[in-house]
Parts: structure tokens; sequence; C-alpha cells
């Protein structure tokens, strides 16, 4: 009993009381996530290449 009422209790709250966004609310999010994401993995890709640099300049002093 409790987990059937647990199930109609959570399906009134997605149904009724959530707030979804519209379509163009989640396209323009999900643009944001996108650029983000890209600006995020730029930058790493940058300090990545920058450190490989130093290190093989670091290594060259020793061998």
């Amino acid at each position: 009993m409790k987990v059937s009422n647990y199930f109609t209790e959570a399906y009134t709250e997605l149904v009724q009381k959530v707030s979804w966004p519209s379509w163009n609310e989640l396209r323009g999010s999900a643009i944001v996530v996108l650029v983000a994401s890209l600006i995020i993995a730029l930058l790493i890709f940058g300090i990545d290449v920058s450190f490989r640099f130093v290190m093989k300049v670091v290594y060259s002093f020793f061998y």
C-alpha cells in the first residue's frame, strides 16, 4: 500500500506541481552548457599543451 501511494504522489507532483521549462528555455540552456563545455575543454587542452612543452624543456636539460 505504501509503495503504490508513493508512486501516485510522485506522479501527481511531477505532473501538477513541477514547472517544466519550455522548449526555447531548454534549448537555450543546452546551448549555454555546450559552449561552456567547449571553452573548458579548450582551456584544459591549452594547459596540457603548455605543460607538455614546459616538461620537454625541463627534460632536455637532463637528457
